[in-house]
């Protein structure tokens, strides 16, 4: 059974956005595009909430193609281009992106199904309100976070409405020479 990870940068204080969707505050460089490419270049499958979707494909469609590419735009774009991707979303019907399908119904059988698929994990990029409602469904096998040295003191946070303890297993940590430290936990 594949396993459903949210990946997503966080503030010291639970943030993953700032009150309006800034993320300004996130740190990257090459060393964390290299630790998070080596992981996703062994997955195929990417999910997105609406919002999140949109930003990616007005970007990484074309980015590898652009004079000033950078080597992660290169190797992420081509990655992306090829990736699954799935699209939670009430209110989009459908897309022209390539691979892509949209899920805006019967959420957790079409889900439950594709994680019943022979392959590697899923990874829900970003996507803070697609990550709520899953989260509530018990439906994210793990979350793989990228704990940014700052506190936002408001904002757009990691965990809403959350109803139930839910006990995690840590499976790894990396830390980073600009500050930002990777935490990989497993739902138990």
């Amino acid at each position: 059974m594949r396993k459903l990870f949210s990946f997503m940068h966080i503030s010291l204080d639970g943030f993953v956005a700032g009150p309006k969707g800034e993320m300004d505050w996130i740190k990257v460089d090459q060393e964390i595009f290299d630790f998070v490419e080596n992981r996703i270049s062994a997955g195929d499958t990417a999910m997105y909430g609406r919002k999140t979707f949109e930003m990616m494909e007005a970007y990484w469609p074309t980015a590898a193609d652009q004079p000033n590419a950078s080597k992660h735009d290169r190797v992420h774009s081509k990655w992306y281009m090829n990736a699954h991707k799935i699209v939670l979303s009430k209110s989009m019907k459908s897309t022209t992106a390539k691979n892509a399908k949209i899920i805006s119904e019967n959420l957790v059988e079409n889900i439950k199904a594709i994680k019943q698929e022979q392959g590697p994990e899923i990874l829900l990029f970003g996507s803070p309100t697609a990550t709520h409602s899953l989260h509530q469904l018990n439906m994210i096998d793990g979350y793989w976070l990228f704990l940014n040295p700052v506190i936002l003191g408001t904002g757009i946070p990691l965990f809403k409405n959350i109803q139930n303890k839910t006990t995690l297993k840590l499976l790894s940590t990396h830390q980073f020479s600009n500050g930002v430290v990777e935490l990989n936990y497993l739902n138990t």
